[in-house]
């Protein structure tokens, strides 16, 4: 039985999942089809590329991932599909897959109509024309090959977070992604901490104290720890660290070390 994962920026309210879970089954009434998230920042397709990051190895080998976070939906970028050794990757050519292309070993822009829910899909609802039923053909046996051109991972929109930059007393990071709680995870990896040093975060003017889980400061105190992700977290205890540092996406963070 196949496993399809759906990863969108569709959120709860309307009936966009649910349209897409309707496509899928009509196609192939026996995938199990399993929900990443749909609560993906709109139009934030880099979010979803670290959301991916995180589920996928935690799902059984061949699972098919439908990641749509679209805002360039009917414009010139394009429907692709891609095969690694973990499974299938289906969504648009904007960089939501970089991290996944060392590994891909075929690549398909999703050109060929007749895997296309219809000949003439909506030009702002391809997850529902066009993804969702390659991802269903996929489940159904439809190999990879049929539902495409084959294509040059070279050619792909490439995109990665900024890497951690070394500063004279630590690292210098940004702000990847922040969670339903408010936590702000940084580019900052657990690897660049020595075990032997004093650690602080420094963030639009605060120093931060580190600690080992939410719990180690007092409830509405920030925090900063290593994070169930592997990479430095910036928290409050039961409280919201965005709201509180009235923090975004994109923002500098700096790891101080000290000895």
């Amino acid at each position: 039985m196949a496993v399809i994962a759906l990863l969108t920026d569709f959120g709860a309210q309307d009936h966009y999942v649910g349209v897409l879970k309707g496509v899928i089954l009509s196609i192939a009434p026996q995938a199990q089809i399993v929900d990443i998230g749909h609560g993906v920042p709109a139009y934030q397709w880099s979010a979803a590329q670290f959301l991916l990051q995180q589920a996928y190895p935690y799902f059984p080998p061949g699972t098919i991932y439908v990641a749509v976070v679209d805002p360039g939906v009917g414009g010139t970028r394009r429907p692709i599909a891609l095969h690694t050794p973990w499974g299938y990757g289906v969504g648009p050519d904007n960089g939501l897959f970089t991290p996944w292309f060392p590994q891909a070993d075929a690549v398909v822009a999703l050109t060929h109509s007749r895997y296309w829910r219809t000949p003439s899909p909506s030009q702002t609802f391809h997850g529902r024309d066009i993804f969702a039923p390659a991802a269903a053909y996929l489940a159904a046996g439809v190999p990879l090959r049929e539902l495409g051109e084959a294509t040059d991972i070279t050619t792909l929109a490439h995109w990665s977070p900024p890497p951690p930059q070394p500063t004279a007393h630590g690292w210098q990071g940004t702000i990847q992604y922040i969670d339903h709680f408010g936590n702000l995870i940084t580019t900052l990896p657990a690897n660049v901490i020595s075990p032997d040093c004093r650690l602080q975060v420094a963030l639009a003017g605060h120093v931060i104290p580190w600690g080992r889980c939410y719990s180690d400061v007092p409830v509405g105190t920030p925090v900063a720890l290593i994070g169930s992700h592997g990479y430095v977290e910036v928290a409050c205890h039961q409280g919201n660290a965005a709201q509180f540092f009235n923090a975004k996406i994109g923002d500098a963070v700096a790891l101080v070390l000290s000895p």
